[in-house]
């Protein structure tokens, strides 16, 4: 997969209440502002819209999106699934896709997902190893030895192969980028920023939901 320049992300506000005003004034485009995806993709539960965020946690940009679109998906609607998907650009970064997997099957993503983020770009941290990864469960409070058994788990490898299915099945070329409902790409470098990328995704769940 090749990688799409991203744009770079300056400070956000939250999106729902404050941007409704503005979002009502513009017009978002296919072909520019967002990617019509085919085939469409497969949704965890047709019950619902699908927001995912492809992410890597070794990308300074996702590091800096994290906390933005932590909030927002805290304000997404009961009727709009959320999902993390993580992506490796390179063979050796498939460790991170294991590690934020165990992370979720252990219920510990408020607790260390942001963790894992500020390790590599505050601490400047590789967590390239199990040896690594264990220490810095530790430190954080979590039992290390259980975190990397997850992570070498027939369940977390099966997630990889999907998350990795998905990432073709969108062709996704950078990270951050937002899929919606197995319908549409958005990202940073298409809305012009991260944070806008946030309306056009707004954007598009609303076109999902009418659609229905």
């Amino acid at each position: 997969m090749k990688r799409r320049t991203f744009c770079t992300l300056a400070a956000i506000p939250m999106i729902l209440g404050a941007h409704t005003a503005a979002r009502a004034q513009q017009q978002f485009l296919p072909g520019r502002h967002f990617l019509d995806v085919s085939p469409r993709q497969p949704t965890k539960d047709a019950r619902q819209v699908e927001v995912l965020e492809f992410f890597a946690y070794s990308c300074s940009h996702c590091n800096a999106f994290e906390p933005a679109i932590d909030a927002w998906q805290k304000k997404l609607p009961r009727d709009v699934l959320f999902r993390r998907i993580p992506v490796a650009f390179r063979e050796e970064l498939v460790i991170h896709q294991e590690l934020y997997f165990a992370i979720e099957a252990m219920g510990l993503v408020e607790q260390l997902h942001p963790k894992v983020f500020h390790a590599m770009h505050g601490e400047r941290q590789k967590l390239a190893s199990a040896a690594e990864i264990a220490a810095f469960a530790a430190k954080h409070g979590t039992d290390g030895k259980r975190l990397v058994d997850t992570m070498a788990s027939f369940g977390t490898t099966a997630k990889v192969k999907q998350a990795t299915a998905l990432a073709r099945g969108y062709d996704i070329e950078g990270t951050p980028s937002l899929g919606i409902d197995g319908r549409w790409l958005t990202s940073g470098s298409m809305a012009g920023t991260n944070e806008r990328s946030l309306l056009v995704a707004e954007h598009l769940v609303a076109s999902a939901k009418k659609a229905r």
